[in-house]
Order: C-alpha cells, then structure tokens, then sequence
C-alpha cells in the first residue's frame, strides 16, 4: 500500500466523535466516562495535516479539556508518524471540538513543540498501532511544575483504544488515564476529511 494510502486510512480512522460510555459503564472504578473530539483541520499546520482534539466529560460535555493537535505524516522509508503539540492559550480554543469554524484560523504560532510527544505507527491487518520512539520521553510544563505522559494508542475504523497515562516523572508511577488497560472510545460520528486532504504526504 503506498503511503498516502496508509496515511489516509490512519486519518480516516483517527477523525470522528468517540466516547467510552460502555466501558464506564462496565467498570466505573477504573474508567472515567468521557467523549473525545478529533477533527481534521482544512489547513496544514507547518506543511502537515492536522487533527485538533478535545474531551470532556460525558456528563459535563460544557467543561472540555486537554486540547491539543496530532500532526500526521509519513517521511520517505520510515514508518507513520503522529506528533502532538499543545496550545499557547488553550483557553481561548476550548470548546472548538462542537464549534469547528472556531479551528479555520489556527496557524503554527498558536502552537508549541511538545519535544518527545511523538508516536510511529504501523499499520496492521485490521488496525493501526502507535508507540512511542525508544527513550523518547513526553514533557511539558503546567502549573509550575514538569509534567509526563506515556502516549500510545490503537485505532481500527470504529474504536480508538487510548493508552495515555500521566506518570510522575521521578517516580514512574501512574497518576491518571489508562491505569488498569487502554480506554475504549467508541466512534459514534465520523468526520470526513476535508476536500483540501487530496495530495496527502
């Protein structure tokens, strides 16, 4: 399969409206029930397409958090990559998820690099795999104090498994998400991908 294929199909896949209310419903210890935004953005960010996500909680669907952007694109002999980046003001984008024409202004300056916070894809028989580079090390500052978050996910056409946890950086130890397995967002609402997504990478 060529790579503008692949790359597709990981776009496809990875743009919809999901939530994991089954799963909370079964194990309401362990999993938060929780909606996940991810849309494809009209317009590159830096010469790569762009998925903007957002979540909040399924019950409080007006209080959405942990926004931020996905660059998809596959360098010449090299596997499928995934690199996040974080809003300078999130703030000021929170709740774009449900008011998408808010995302049509978006350019590379309103982002920043998240060094670490990338994943390489492969592409397996019914599904996409996404793990982190070895040694690679996902950091970032909030509230004064360094953050970490182990990345990774697996995504098939109807379900986005999460694997993200934050971990406290000196100790290792788990502090939020996917502590006890991978949440499973089911996809409920498919975007399409925009018509400007014709010559992918």
């Amino acid at each position: 399969m060529s790579s503008t294929s692949s790359l597709k199909l990981l776009a496809q896949a990875l743009a919809g409206v999901f939530d994991n209310q089954q799963q909370a419903q079964d194990n309401p210890t362990w999993f938060v029930p929780t909606r996940v935004w991810q849309y494809p953005l009209s317009q590159p960010i830096d010469g790569h397409y762009a998925i903007f996500i957002e979540q909040a909680p399924l019950l409080k669907l007006e209080q959405p958090y942990r926004q931020r952007l996905m660059l998809l694109s596959h360098p010449d002999g090299m596997p499928l990559q995934v690199v996040y980046r974080a809003f300078r003001h999130p703030e000021a984008i929170a709740g774009a998820a449900r008011e998408p024409q808010r995302l049509q202004s978006l350019q590379s300056q309103d982002f920043i690099e998240l060094p670490g916070c990338c994943l390489q894809v492969i592409q397996a028989s019914d599904r996409f795999i996404a793990n982190p580079p070895q040694e690679a090390r996902c950091c970032f500052d909030y509230q004064g104090k360094t953050r970490q978050v182990e990345l990774g996910f697996d995504v098939t056409p109807d379900c986005l498994y999460s694997r993200d946890r934050g971990i406290d950086p000196d100790s290792g130890k788990g502090l939020w998400g996917a502590l006890m397995g991978a949440y499973e967002y089911r996809k409920h609402h498919p975007f399409p991908l925009p018509e400007t997504w014709t010559d992918l990478p």
